[in-house]
């Protein structure tokens, strides 16, 4: 597979089906997150954004939460983002994806004139995240049955990253 692909808001109905079809593939089939528990009541406000292959093919979708929605996940803060579903299809895992995709939701995070982005990271991509400049946060704690994380990233004033 080619390393090209492009990353964009999911605004069409069709790109959000995208996106859940790959979080189900993802979270649900290859983790064995329920169901029931991997689509909820925040899907509807979230921003969401998909990478795709040259040929159209999904590779990958992450959501950003703000307001209310964020800030029941963050403490409370509205000028925190919160991160999430980040989720990249096994085809496409290391030809830089999911970088681009924590980019992308940063730069829409900075378009709702949010100051930081927090995230609940799998213990596992601890790394991956700290990596693009997150800083974990708090003890471990179960979701989905999966080890996690917080982590946050101030988001340096006046960049954007993604094109």
């Amino acid at each position: 597979m080619s390393a090209a692909f492009t990353v964009r808001v999911a605004e069409e109905p069709a790109d959000r089906e995208a996106c859940f079809a790959v979080r189900k593939e993802v979270f649900v089939a290859e983790q064995g997150v329920p169901e029931d528990i991997e689509y909820d009541a925040y899907d509807a406000g979230a921003v969401h954004v998909l990478a795709v292959g040259q040929d159209g093919t999904p590779l990958g979708t992450g959501r950003l939460l703000h307001g209310g929605a964020a800030a029941a996940k963050n403490g409370g803060d509205p000028a925190v983002g919160s991160l999430g579903r980040l989720a990249v299809t096994r085809r496409a895992r290391g030809l830089g994806v999911g970088a681009a995709l924590v980019r992308a939701i940063e730069d829409a995070a900075r378009a709702q004139g949010l100051t930081a982005v927090d995230l609940h990271a799998q213990t596992h991509a601890l790394g991956f995240y700290e990596r693009l400049g997150y800083e974990a946060y708090g003890p471990e704690f179960p979701d989905a049955g999966i080890p996690h994380r917080a982590m946050r990233r101030v988001l340096p004033a006046g960049l954007r990253t993604a094109g």
